[in-house]
């Protein structure tokens, strides 16, 4: 049994039991690039269930991703493999990526030029309209939505088992669709992981910071499989 796991640094399990957010920002781990480090994905909620569940995790989680990647690698993803289980943590709306010289980069609507990798100046200005565009959050929550709404009717059509959720804030469309329970609150802001998390009274790692501890990744693990008794079948949920 396969589980698969896509989203940011949360489902990502960033700085859950270290400071890493990428593998490769610990010297032992460099060729591991920026995928999860090993030390912190082991606690992710993603690895917990997969635990649960007797399966193999299999996480494209990557830190400071935009829904467009997640998207991109989950599509890729089921191109060549079917899963018995996808899970994904959307992340916020002002994220994006850029292509420069076949190389992938994500960006958000807050991100300082001068931080940026050496890019040529025509993408900068590519970047500043961008942001410029990200005034009507309506607009964008309408398109993620409908990018979103594709994948889950391909998962439907493929006949795999998923369950979505927003990372930190919801959807904020014109009109709301019917995702019969495989989209959790997909519409309400005080639903996400971060703020169900901060009302059930777990810390982030320092004041500071946005991720959680190993204790929040298995109290959202046990929240998710919860759920998961809707969507997968019997004989799949092992106690």
């Amino acid at each position: 049994m396969i589980v698969y796991v896509n989203g940011d640094s949360h489902s990502a399990g960033a700085e859950a039991v270290n400071t890493h957010c990428f593998a490769n920002d610990d010297q032992e781990y460099v060729g591991l690039g920026r995928k999860p480090h090993p030390d912190n994905l082991k606690v992710s909620y993603g690895q917990l269930i997969a635990n649960q569940l007797g399966a193999t995790l299999v996480c494209d989680a990557e830190s400071g991703s935009s829904n467009t990647r997640i998207l991109r690698t989950t599509n890729s993803f089921l191109d060549n493999s079917k899963p018995d289980l996808v899970i994904v943590g959307w992340a916020t709306w002002e994220r994006e990526e850029v292509i420069v010289d076949g190389i992938v980069y994500q960006f958000s609507a807050g991100l300082i030029l001068d931080c940026w990798p050496p890019f040529p100046n025509n993408v900068k200005e590519q970047y500043k309209e961008w942001v410029l565009d990200r005034h009507d959050v309506q607009i964008y929550s309408n398109q993620t939505q409908n990018d979103i709404w594709q994948l889950h009717r391909r998962l439907e059509s493929e006949q795999i088992p998923h369950i979505f959720f927003n990372t930190f804030s919801g959807l904020t469309p014109t009109v709301r669709l019917d995702w019969d329970n495989s989209y959790y609150k997909p519409y309400n802001h005080t639903q996400s992981y971060f703020k169900l998390l901060e009302e059930w009274g777990y810390s982030t790692i320092t004041p500071t910071s946005y991720h959680y501890g190993a204790d929040a990744h298995q109290a959202w693990a046990d929240f998710l499989l919860s759920h998961l008794t809707n969507i997968l079948k019997e004989s799949i949920i092992t106690t």
